[in-house]
């Protein structure tokens, strides 16, 4: 930065940071829109190639493989690379992999460029996370990383409806043709506004702490994403190999990280309260959405008898309004700091998930459509304000480490929450099943699916009450730079 008496860019009256935000903003938009762009076109993409359903299931599974090993060394990008450089060079590969996807002539060209574009997907969010936290001051972050939740909930909430209208009238390869010249746009208008904010410190790369996080986070993803491609599910043994390599890869790469004076993912941001707090906190609350986004559709069209669209509609409310209310919960944070808005929120949350354990074969359409209108609404309030105040505690130095942790955890506990609750599901639906005197009966069928349902969101209200005794002691955090010689000794 040039003026070097501005701590924030957003202090310097001559840098226009407006353009910077719509850059990173229009960047990360097309980007999440991509990540649920395509899974209503999976059956399609099976009758187009002639592959089956777990060839197909690849398009998500190494998508998420893929960014849980690049996200992990986000930090060491971050310091190795200038803003600008890293955003049109993350750019750069997300479009290429779009521009292959579309032109794909085989399932195994289009597979390449989904993980290609993986690859930017996965960088993407923890460049936009750092470069705010360097532009604006800890008490103006909240209304910022507000608009950041508006984005990442509004994107994949008209992901599915757009995707299906394209599919039907456009085709499929229009998911991606459609997507490529906003992803030039970006990379035009980041050429011409945005600026370098960060500091390129070079650290020195350790290969091992490269392989440990490769294994442990990669294999660990994807041990728990194959449960629901076998039919032995948590039985199989190749399952059990796999999130057994990644608990290992984890636990050499976390003690490697411990061990080196420049680790690729410093492990001492847990030493901050309120980040381990809100690292907590945002765990709580992805097992809850997905509880709510993969349970709910699959009792839907079961029980319910809704079909697919329908279903879709549905949740649509509730995801809009989320990302609708994340600036304005931003905006309180700001105002209030984090207790003012989690405690009311946890206790909405906890409730909603209490009546939700109690669903019925009756129960109404329009019950489902407000419960989960009052999760994504709790959501809004706990998500986003949980984690700007647990990254404004970090001192600046370790803002690339507290992202890269952050977005990690994204896909390792999305692939752990799909596949524990669905696992969960099942079994107590079996067991009720084999308790039945006509296990064949539609009308028992779905009585055990909603059993099974109901035990999921008991499972999840009790996960939520944890989230209300961590509401009642958090507290606003100050950067904690002052700290930073300290806490960084061994």
């Amino acid at each position: 930065m040039e003026n070097k008496k501005y701590e924030y860019l957003a202090d310097n009256p001559n840098v226009k940071v407006l353009p910077i935000m719509l850059t990173l903003i229009i960047g990360a938009f097309f980007a999440i829109l991509n990540e649920t762009l395509l899974n209503i076109a999976l059956v399609t993409l099976m009758d187009q190639f002639s592959i089956s359903l777990t060839d197909v299931q690849w398009m998500a599974t190494g998508f998420m493989l893929v960014m849980a090993i690049v996200i992990p060394i986000s930090a060491l990008m971050l310091q190795w690379f200038t803003t600008r450089q890293l955003f049109l060079g993350t750019m750069a590969v997300f479009t290429l992999g779009t521009i292959i996807c579309a032109s794909a002539p085989t399932f195994s060209i289009l597979l390449l460029g989904r993980l290609i574009q993986a690859v930017g997907t996965g960088l993407l969010m923890p460049i936009i996370f750092n470069v705010f936290l360097l532009i604006y001051p800890p008490e103006r972050r909240g209304k910022v990383m507000g608009m950041i939740g508006l984005v990442i909930m509004f994107a994949p909430a008209i992901g599915p409806t757009l995707s299906g209208v394209i599919v039907e009238y456009l085709g499929w390869r229009y998911l991606f043709i459609l997507v490529i010249p906003f992803a030039l746009f970006s990379i035009a208008f980041a050429t011409k506004y945005l600026v370098n904010v960060s500091e390129v410190t070079k650290p020195k790369i350790d290969v091992l702490s490269l392989v440990f996080s490769t294994i442990g986070f990669g294999s660990i993803v994807y041990g728990f994403s194959s449960v629901g491609e076998s039919k032995d599910g948590f039985a199989s043994p190749t399952v059990w190999l796999f999130i057994g390599m990644g608990v290992i890869g984890i636990a050499l790469f976390v003690r490697r990280q411990l061990k080196l004076d420049e680790p690729i993912m410093n492990m001492r941001v847990f030493r901050y309260p309120m980040f381990s707090h809100a690292v907590v906190m945002f765990l709580i609350i992805i097992m809850a959405m997905f509880a709510s986004e993969i349970i709910l559709p699959i009792y839907m069209q079961g029980p319910l008898a809704l079909s697919a669209a329908t279903a879709g509609l549905v949740l649509l409310p509730g995801s809009i309004l989320n990302g609708i209310m994340s600036p304005f919960m931003g905006a309180l944070f700001d105002k209030f700091g984090p207790r003012v808005l989690m405690i009311p929120a946890t206790l909405v949350l906890s409730g909603t998930m209490f009546m939700m354990s109690q669903l019925t074969v009756d129960t109404p359409v329009w019950h489902v459509v407000i419960y989960y209108v009052l999760i994504m609404l709790s959501v809004s309030a706990i998500m986003m304000p949980a984690e700007t105040n647990g990254l404004n505690q970090l001192p600046k130095r370790l803002y690339p480490h507290g992202t890269a942790v952050m977005s990690t955890l994204q896909p390792v506990a999305g692939a752990i929450g799909v596949s524990v609750f669905i696992s969960i599901m099942n079994a107590r639906q079996l067991h009720v099943l084999q308790k039945s005197t006509n296990p064949t009966d539609p009308a028992a069928i779905n009585l055990a699916l909603v059993s099974g349902v109901e035990l999921v969101y008991f499972i999840a209200f009790a996960m939520s009450i944890v989230a209300v005794i961590l509401s009642f002691v958090v507290y606003r955090a100050k950067p904690s730079d002052n700290e930073e010689i300290d806490l960084s000794k061994e």
